[in-house]
This record gives C-alpha cells, structure tokens and sequence, in this order.
C-alpha cells in the first residue's frame, strides 16, 4: 500500500481512483508539485508525510483529501 504525503491511502484517494492523479500510479511523495499544494509543502519542509510536521494539522490541510477533523485527532488535537 502507497500512503501519500498526507496520509491517505493512494488506493484510496479520490484523484487516484478517477485516474486524475499527477503523480500516475507513484501517487504522491514530497516535490514541488502544481497541482498539489500539500506535495509543495512537505518537500519546503524537508519531510515525508503531513503528520510529521509539528505545525500538523494547518489551515493547507483543511483542503483535503482528509477530513480535517480526522487530522486532528491522529495529532491528538481533537
């Protein structure tokens, strides 16, 4: 199984399963990335997942693909 930088499965992401991943079947991983602001951030942070980043969760999470509630309680912020 592929985890992406925000922590979603990609079999189980919603760009993934449409095929309108930029990424194709690598999914997602920390780069400078057009189409993913959240990619973007990771790779200007030097790290490889969104929960890795003590500012997780942030407002860039709020837009998706997980639920922001769901970000934090895995931060333990809920």
């Amino acid at each position: 199984m592929k985890i992406a930088v925000c922590g979603i499965a990609c079999e189980k992401c919603p760009r993934m399963t449409t095929g309108q991943c930029p990424n194709g079947e690598a999914g997602c991983v920390p780069r400078q990335n057009r189409f993913c602001r959240i990619c973007s951030c990771a790779f200007g942070k030097g790290i490889r997942y969104c929960f890795e980043c003590p500012e997780f969760p942030c407002e860039l999470t709020r837009t998706g693909p997980i639920a922001y509630g769901y970000c934090q309680y895995i931060a333990g912020k809920a």
